[in-house]
């Protein structure tokens, strides 16, 4: 079997119809392509996910009151009051895993500035607070720790709501914003960090101690959160194991089940939210897959009418010695080289869309030489399986019912 020859039959018999040709091909490119930039989308926020928890600190464990049932009713987490600055006492002390802790309490509402006004949120912590959620100082200082025992009115401010309130450019340190009435002096600027894979703007908040927060902000004697640093992100499992030890016994829990209390990893957040982008990135794939197994039938539809046209052409080369295998061969060949030609123009239409999208949207986009491989052999294996049925009824005619067709 001469297969050159074959490619050259295969190549004219194509040429001969372009335009049909291409409208065959449409499918398979649309599919291509549309499997390539969803895959690239998908993976490409997947890692924008990873890199901006991870910026956080992959060692970083924090603990969030859980739900419990009381008296017959089930508190829900925002319900809880179960953590308290004793609870951020005794695991300082008591955790030899844990690096450093601060407790964390929020609230949300109208920062005024003159006759400016921004909803924000306003986080409190202690001085370690933002070394272990690696958030930086760009601009003045952080607040010290007398600051934090007298309740000191002093914050820091995020970009955005610099901008917001003094105007893009402005200089806010030693201005005073109020917060839910409560005047505040800024002391420093934190460094920008932009919007993360979730649209949150991650500059739009202001950070004070948290006694100020808790106690004339909220007017609470509970916190809402324990954000704590492993020694190594090695050793968090064990820095878990150590917290949930220590506040069982602080709260007197002695079963597990009854844990009013929930202490994660970042590493473990990292992982659940790479999984659910993993399980959407497939969906997304699988969806656009569909487009490729409608080109793979039209790629079968077009070869059976051409099958059809060339019945005495078949029955010829039959009546001058050609086997049913170069018969059968020819006809997989001009349905391969339709899949494979629709593959490799699908697979440079894949790349163009999906950086005009990252260019336009700004949504992070990452091509894997896996998911281009993939396509290329889906291809191929499209262009057999839909090729094959076509090729065996051209190369099961009889020659002289073949030479007799009209």
């Amino acid at each position: 079997m001469n297969y050159t020859n074959l490619l050259k039959i295969s190549g004219g018999a194509l040429l001969r119809n372009k335009m049909r040709a291409f409208l065959t091909m449409l499918g398979i490119i649309i599919g291509v392509a549309s499997v390539i930039a969803m895959l690239g989308i998908g993976q490409g926020s997947k890692q924008s996910i990873r890199e901006q928890m991870s910026g956080m600190g992959t060692n970083l464990v924090f603990v969030m009151p859980g739900s419990q049932q009381r008296g017959g009713v089930q508190m829900g987490p925002s319900n809880m009051q179960s953590l308290t600055m004793d609870d951020v006492t005794a695991i300082a002390k008591e955790c030899p895993h844990v690096a450093a802790v601060s407790p964390e309490v929020r609230s949300s509402g109208q920062v005024v500035a003159g006759n400016k006004n921004w909803p924000s949120t306003i986080y409190g912590g202690n001085v370690a607070y933002m070394g272990i959620k690696k958030i930086e100082v760009a601009d003045g200082r952080l607040f010290t720790d007398k600051e934090v025992h007298a309740m000191a009115k002093v914050c820091l401010v995020g970009q955005t709501v610099v901008d917001n309130l003094f105007g893009e450019g402005a200089d806010p340190i030693g201005q005073t914003i109020r917060f839910k009435k409560i005047p505040m002096l800024i002391i420093g600027v934190l460094a920008e960090k932009g919007e993360n894979s979730f649209g949150q703007d991650q500059d739009d908040m202001i950070i004070a101690p948290y006694t100020t927060v808790q106690r004339r902000i909220l007017a609470i004697d509970h916190i809402q959160g324990i954000y704590t640093s492993a020694t190594s992100e090695e050793e968090s499992e064990l820095a878990i194991a150590e917290i949930s030890t220590v506040l069982r016994r602080q709260h007197k829990i002695s079963n597990p089940a009854d844990d009013d209390f929930r202490v994660m990893a970042q590493a473990e957040l990292v992982k659940m939210f790479t999984s659910i982008s993993d399980v959407l990135t497939m969906l997304l794939g699988a969806i656009a897959g569909i487009s490729l197994l409608v080109g793979g039938i039209g790629i079968m539809n077009i070869m059976f009418v051409s099958v059809t046209e060339r019945t005495r052409e078949i029955g010829l080369r039959m009546a001058i010695g050609g086997k049913s295998i170069h018969i059968m061969a020819q006809f997989l060949i001009e349905s391969m080289m339709l899949s494979v030609s629709g593959g490799i123009v699908g697979i440079l239409l894949g790349y163009l869309i999906s950086y005009v999208v990252s260019g336009m949207m700004g949504w992070p986009v990452v091509i894997t030489s896996q998911s281009v491989v993939l396509s290329f052999l889906v291809c191929s294996a499209i262009g057999i399986f839909f090729g094959w049925y076509p090729a065996r009824k051209a190369s099961a005619l009889n020659p002289i019912d073949a030479l007799r067709y009209e």
